[in-house]
Parts: structure tokens; C-alpha cells; sequence
């Protein structure tokens, strides 16, 4: 990413709120977080993102479109993993832009063909993230505070928590659970 890169993260969970703090520290200009939960977004704008949009659909893609002239992102980075969000990324991407699908996908039927990515030479990416390949990088500005993934974390739960803690966070009434054995 350069200065002038713009970004859509697709997500207010803590893998779009990552994918927030990773497009600031890698230099994007502007970043649109799309999300409803106000605590969820004001962390967002924390971390660097420029502009929330909470609308969903149609009227999500057209706003976030506005954004940035109509011209849409460099990079749209879904992090949901459904169909509704997926096909914001292709409202949303510009024509040789790149969706990357980070939230782990819940469906498999998704249109990849000529109309939705090939004849508007969008890239589309995605996996499970490398952690390894980051992590000297990135541990020491963790260390010092430069910055801070941690404050996803907005609750504790021991061992025996764990099933109670997921319902927590399937519900939206924690963002992140930290275990503590």
C-alpha cells in the first residue's frame, strides 16, 4: 500500500478491526470501516479508520462509493465471510482492485465469474492469515506500545467460561474474549 491506497474493511469484528490497524500501519490514506456497533466503530477510528459506514447493502455500497468519488477502493478487505458481505466487496472495489476475504467464509456458492470479477479485473485473495511471516516484524511495535491489538479484548473468561464466552460473542455482547487458563 502506498499514501494514496484506499481501503474498505468489510467487518466491525476483531478481524476487521486487525484489518483496520493493518491498512493504517501499512500507509493506506483512507479507510472506510463498515460496521453498526458503536463501540466496535469508535475502536475502528482508534486503530485509523477515516470513515464508518453503517448502512448494509445496496445503500452501504452506494455511500461508501461516495466516499471516495464514486470511484470506489483500492482494496476491500471482507471480513465476515457471508454472501451479503461479499458482494458489498464487488459493489465497493474499483476496477482493478483487490477483494480479500479474511472472514472465514460461510458459503460456497459466491460468483467469481466473468460479469463480477473478470471483466472489471478485480483479484480476489484470501486464507487464513500467516502469522509467522509477520511476527518479528510486528512483535516489537506490540512490545512498545506502538500499537495495540489487545484492546479487541473486552473480556475475560476462564477455562470453564469458553462456551459462554462464544454465545457472548456470537450475540454481540463482547467483541473479543480473552481466556485465561
Amino acid at each position: 500500500m502506498n499514501e494514496r491506497t484506499r481501503v474498505t474493511v468489510i467487518g466491525d469484528g476483531a478481524v476487521g478491526l486487525m484489518a483496520v490497524l493493518s491498512a493504517k500501519r501499512l500507509g493506506a490514506e483512507q479507510i472506510i470501516l463498515m460496521g453498526r456497533h458503536h463501540a466496535r466503530t469508535d475502536l475502528g477510528r482508534e486503530f485509523g479508520a477515516t470513515d464508518v459506514v453503517s448502512a448494509r447493502g445496496e445503500e452501504g455500497i452506494e455511500q461508501a462509493r461516495e466516499l471516495t468519488g464514486g470511484d470506489g477502493t483500492h482494496v476491500v478487505l471482507e471480513c465476515v465471510g457471508n454472501t451479503p458481505a461479499y458482494e458489498q466487496s464487488l459493489g465497493i472495489v474499483r476496477h482493478g482492485g483487490v477483494i480479500s476475504r479474511v472472514g472465514v467464509p460461510q458459503c460456497e456458492d459466491d460468483p467469481v465469474g466473468f460479469g463480477s470479477l473478470f471483466g472489471h479485473n478485480i483479484r480476489l485473495a484470501g486464507g487464513p492469515a500467516p502469522v509467522r511471516a509477520y511476527i518479528e516484524e510486528l512483535m516489537p511495535d506490540i512490545l512498545n506500545g506502538t500499537i495495540e491489538p489487545g484492546k479487541v479484548f473486552d473480556a475475560t473468561t476462564a477455562l470453564d467460561g469458553v462456551p459462554v464466552g462464544y454465545q457472548d460473542m456470537a450475540d454481540r455482547n463482547t467483541l473479543k474474549v480473552l481466556i485465561n487458563p
